[in-house]
């Protein structure tokens, strides 16, 4: 089968080398540059899988740089453009999608989609309205950061919009190419495989965070928090997993996700959605509290990544958490080796690991990593398990 490609961010570089394992696939970025790199099989993305994947050449891929080239080249289109939450309009910003369609439709009329960026509740049975054709489909990703190929190698379950015939072929395809010989795979209506998305993620922000608010709740009390998780974690109906406590939920998928649903839920009865929300924004409040307690002339923060083997921080609860403590003026640096910039939102940028911990009267960090160990007792994390 010809599959096209729009849009070459996580999803889409996950799906173009999964899928072209056996599918001819044809990618397309908007960001020249990013073509460029993948051309030369080099990665813009800090993923173990991705990197290993580009140096296959058995590989039926090829990246362009020309839409038109792209459009007319595969029997599905899939899509997988980001689609940021607009806060003033409590609203994903779909524009890159419709903008993706739209053209797609004007070189192609017969175009069949697959959308795999995320999506309000009800929103692909709208665009099926407005462009008046019936082959937009949805299809949502279940993917971590980090871990994005080897989610899509081995999949949780596969989902399709959509309960037909085509439907089953896309799910088909997706499972062919994956490495598990088992997989769930659900077909289901457009609008509930919207809703399957974002309330996956919710529920994955409700975990983060009540496993936040449970150690807030130790460390006020000068309770063993540790302790606490694991014989809560005993109960095989909670399980002892994804619960490592942290600075708050982040990244590109939970905070926008949540905000989503809790939108969607407008007028109707609901409570345990909006709390998930505000329940993250405490868990900043006081872990912020807790270093500036600390009376620090200096914070370090090390690193801006939500997790290990990432280069993502996008949303990333760590940054909510440095606005407040400079918002007491409290001087706060930064170490980010991923940065080139000399500042980050007005703090400065230290290139230098061993002058950042130096000049740290405190180092901040999510997940504490073996390069901090000489500087421990400086180091303020929630990282109880050392994992996640």
């Amino acid at each position: 089968m010809n599959v096209s490609i729009i849009g070459l961010g996580y999803v889409g570089l996950a799906n173009a080398l999964l899928l072209s394992q056996k599918e001819q696939v044809k990618a397309y970025d908007i960001v020249e540059t990013k073509i460029e790199m993948l051309q030369k099989r080099q990665s813009p993305l800090e993923d173990k899988e991705v990197h290993e994947y580009l140096e296959r050449e058995d590989l039926k891929l090829e990246f362009t740089k020309n839409f038109e080239e792209a459009v007319l080249f595969g029997d599905y289109l899939i899509v997988a453009t980001p689609t940021d939450y607009d806060e003033k309009k409590n609203y994903f910003d779909t524009s890159t999608v419709e903008d993706v369609i739209e053209k797609a439709l004007a070189i192609r009329p017969e175009t069949t989609f697959i959308i795999k960026s995320t999506v309000p509740v009800g929103y692909t049975l709208e665009l099926q309205t407005k462009f008046k054709t019936k082959n937009i489909i949805f299809s949502p990703e279940f993917l971590r950061e980090g871990k994005a190929l080897y989610d899509n190698l081995h999949p949780s379950r596969i989902v399709v919009g959509e309960c037909s015939d085509r439907g089953q072929e896309i799910a088909e395809m997706f499972k062919e190419n994956a490495l598990e010989e088992e997989v769930a795979v659900l077909l289901t209506h457009s609008t509930e495989a919207e809703a399957i998305k974002l309330f996956s993620n919710t529920y994955l922000a409700l975990r983060v965070a009540y496993f936040n608010e449970l150690d807030t709740y130790a460390e006020s009390r000068g309770l063993n928090s540790k302790e606490v998780i694991e014989g809560v974690g005993l109960d095989p109906r909670i399980g002892s997993h994804y619960n490592n406590p942290s600075f708050g939920y982040g990244g590109y998928c939970l905070p926008k996700d949540t905000k989503q649903l809790r939108a969607n839920y407008e007028e109707v009865p609901s409570n345990i959605i909006g709390a998930i929300v505000e329940a993250n924004t405490t868990r900043k409040d006081f872990i912020a509290d807790q270093i500036i307690a600390k009376n620090p002339k200096v914070v370090g923060i090390y690193r801006l990544t939500m997790k290990a083997n990432s280069d993502n921080f996008r949303y990333s609860s760590i940054q909510g958490v440095m606005k407040r403590i400079k918002a007491k003026g409290i001087e706060v640096v930064v170490y980010e080796p991923t940065l080139d910039s000399e500042d980050f939102f007005s703090s400065r940028v230290i290139k230098d690991f061993e002058e950042f911990k130096k000049v740290s009267d405190v180092i901040v960090s999510n997940r504490m990593e073996p390069l901090l160990k000489d500087v421990e007792e400086k180091v303020y994390t929630r990282d109880i398990f050392r994992r996640d």
